[in-house]
């Protein structure tokens, strides 16, 4: 008598992260499910949870305290302002081949398919280092070591909730509240229209002062590299790093070359 061979894996057994989840196919409750379990919210929870043990064992004054996390709520959107338009969108990480690695992961990726859920998350070793040197200094000065503690925390957590907004933008719902909805449209024109500015995810301040700030129908044509950020066929014969690893570039519609690969056409 045969054996009958196993039957094969079913996908949707797999562990949570071993596969792929994309925004728009996602509903709210699914997403909240999601973003607890992925490894960076984790890390963002756990390293805030020392800051408080750190602030506990060598605790700054109640002022200091709260003047340390002031100020780092109001550092945290210029300091992600600047990064997202002058590091993320800047056309000088790709040309450095060491640096190309982490355009591609940390932003790249995520305009190549902006619902795509597990590039939309930070990488660590480029979010908290920044997020350290951006506010526990200014927390140290205003508070010593508690004040540092209390600092990095607030940007922790403001990252926190950063990542999450960030994700509702990309989720296919329309917001109840009207702020909300704003926010959404303005980061979708971003993504979808002109990637040349709406640089903030939860705070259009800072776009507003740099002149960056626009709605839809202020800019009556879109951009032509929404997509690959200027990272084109031209540019890559140049500087071919984040071609290679990413298997070619794309410039279309996300969803439109999903649908071209599946019927075998080509971008």
């Amino acid at each position: 008598m045969t054996q009958s061979s196993p039957p094969a894996p079913d996908p949707h057994h797999r562990s949570f992260w071993k596969r792929s989840h994309y925004l728009d196919r996602m509903t709210l409750g699914e997403l909240v499910s999601a973003y607890f379990q992925h490894y960076t919210i984790m890390a963002y929870l756990g390293i805030a949870t020392l800051c408080v043990i750190g602030w506990v064992l060598v605790p700054a004054s109640p002022l200091a305290t709260l003047e340390a996390i002031v100020a780092a709520l109001l550092v945290y959107p210029l300091v992600w302002h600047l990064l997202h338009q002058f590091v993320l969108h800047g056309q000088w990480m790709y040309k450095i081949d060491p640096l190309a690695a982490t355009w591609k992961r940390i932003h790249y990726d995520h305009h190549q398919d902006p619902n795509h859920l597990e590039v939309l998350f930070g990488a660590l070793h480029t979010t908290v280092p920044t997020i350290l040197v951006a506010t526990a200094p200014i927390g140290w000065l205003i508070g010593g070591a508690g004040g540092a503690f209390a600092a990095l925390a607030t940007g922790i957590l403001t990252t926190c909730y950063y990542e999450f907004m960030h994700c509702i933008q990309h989720l296919s719902f329309k917001p109840r509240w009207k702020w909300v909805q704003f926010q959404k449209q303005r980061h979708n024109e971003h993504h979808y229209f002109d990637e040349d500015g709406n640089f903030g995810i939860t705070n259009y301040f800072f776009d507003r002062v740099f002149g960056t700030f626009y709605e839809k129908k202020e800019r009556p044509t879109r951009s032509e590299t929404v997509f690959n950020l200027g990272y084109t066929e031209e540019v890559a014969a140049r500087w071919p790093r984040v071609k290679q690893l990413s298997g070619g570039i794309a410039s279309g519609h996300p969803r439109r070359r999903a649908m071209a690969e599946q019927r075998g056409e080509s971008d």
